[in-house]
């Protein structure tokens, strides 16, 4: 006695052809990525760091946000996807040393409208100030939360399940 089975597996195929032609480009789901990232970035800015950054003094004197006094930074956050990464980032120069925290150099003041530099409790009137540099502590806003890791596998899974 003989038994013959025929599997009909197209669709099988069809599928896995499918996963592989998405496989060899993931821009789609790059791209979905680097906003979800970008996104959880411009919220680190909105509350103050995650974990919370030591608040400027700059904010603490105006009752601002740190890192965001005209905002410059926070608006330069881009997002692009390719088709084997996602990025996220600014071309802001100052961006790194409040990212990684660090002392700027020492650097002379110079008045740029007036013809002196006077403050309260200044003795007098100067025409330069001898600027000893000052020391920026990190606060990291480039980063991925763990919550964003549950949403951008979410994203994955939908990307490559979904026909």
């Amino acid at each position: 006695m003989q038994i013959t089975i025929t599997a009909h597996d197209e669709e099988v195929k069809k599928s896995l052809d499918e996963l592989q032609r998405r496989l060899r480009d993931l821009s789609p789901v790059m791209k979905q990525i680097a906003q979800i990232v970008r996104t959880s970035v411009i919220k680190n800015f909105e509350v103050g760091g995650r974990p919370g950054w030591q608040p400027s003094r700059r904010a603490k004197m105006e009752g601002g946000l740190t890192l965001v006094k005209s905002g410059r930074l926070r608006n330069s956050i881009v997002a692009r996807g390719y088709a084997d990464r996602a990025e996220v980032g600014t071309n802001v120069v100052y961006a790194a040393i409040h990212q990684l925290g660090g002392k700027t150099p020492p650097r002379v003041i110079v008045p740029k409208r007036a013809k002196a530099l006077f403050w309260p409790g200044a003795k007098h009137p100067v025409k330069s100030v001898n600027h000893p540099g000052s020391n920026i502590p990190a606060r990291p806003f480039l980063m991925v939360q763990d919550e964003d890791w549950v949403e951008i596998k979410n994203v994955i899974n939908r990307y490559l399940t979904t026909r």
